[in-house]
């Protein structure tokens, strides 16, 4: 049953194929074709409503300097936030459940928002090691401390995405194996359990989007410190 519940989050394999790189190019194939209804279609003009106000509200405690992001981080946004709604949709696969994928992307654009620190601004990018104030005899041990802390950032970005995403996918399971079970013993706990589950996936699709949205304002405030 371990391994059983598990297999979803393997990356599946079809004619020694892996489907992963399906699944990561599958949100490109959303995005709508050139016509000349683009001007006056309410979809989109709705779409782009939306992503000017998150690039605003994103943006807005950032510097000149920081603008040059935005196209990077609403590009982001919108690409994790279409992997991890199709990932909800049955018989399919979410890439943001592997480590190694949302440690791919936290890992360079965390470190490029430190070097370009360290280019632009090198003594106040190595001031936040040591706060001001420090009593001497605590300098060492301060330095050591958010040193660490500085390096664990990219691994809590990439596990936190990673974990939430695979509790809920485990969660549903659960219960939707729960409510297959239950049915012909106790049909009405079986329904329970059911409309439990219904709720449950309407969590998990605000989870998706709330992930996702995290994922991207922490590399914000990254990079509100290193420029």
């Amino acid at each position: 049953m371990t391994a059983n519940l598990f297999d979803q989050f393997m990356s599946p394999i079809h004619l020694g194929i892996p489907l992963i790189a399906l699944a990561l190019t599958l949100p490109l194939l959303l995005l709508p074709a050139p016509s000349s209804r683009w001007l006056s279609n309410r979809l989109l003009s709705l779409q782009n409503c939306l992503i000017s106000q998150f690039v605003r509200q994103l943006l807005s405690p950032l510097s000149s300097r920081g603008h040059k992001w935005a196209l990077l981080l609403t590009s982001l946004m919108l690409y994790l936030l279409a992997l991890n709604m199709l990932g909800l949709l049955p018989y399919t696969f979410t890439p943001t459940t592997q480590l190694s994928l949302s440690m791919g992307l936290a890992v360079p654009l965390w470190l490029s928002t430190v070097l370009i620190g360290m280019r632009n601004q090198p003594t106040i990018s190595l001031g936040h090691l040591l706060p001001e104030g420090t009593p001497i005899p605590l300098i060492p041990v301060l330095v050591i401390i958010e040193t660490i802390s500085l390096f664990i950032r990219p691994l809590a970005l990439g596990v936190r995405l990673t974990a939430n995403l695979t509790a809920g996918h485990l969660l549903i399971q659960l219960l939707s194996m729960a409510a297959f079970i239950l049915f012909p013993l106790m049909p009405a706990v079986a329904i329970l359990t059911t409309a439990l589950t219904l709720l449950l996936t309407l969590l998990e699709v605000a989870v998706a989007m709330i992930q996702a949205y995290v994922f991207v304002l922490l590399l914000s405030l990254y990079l509100q410190e290193n420029v």
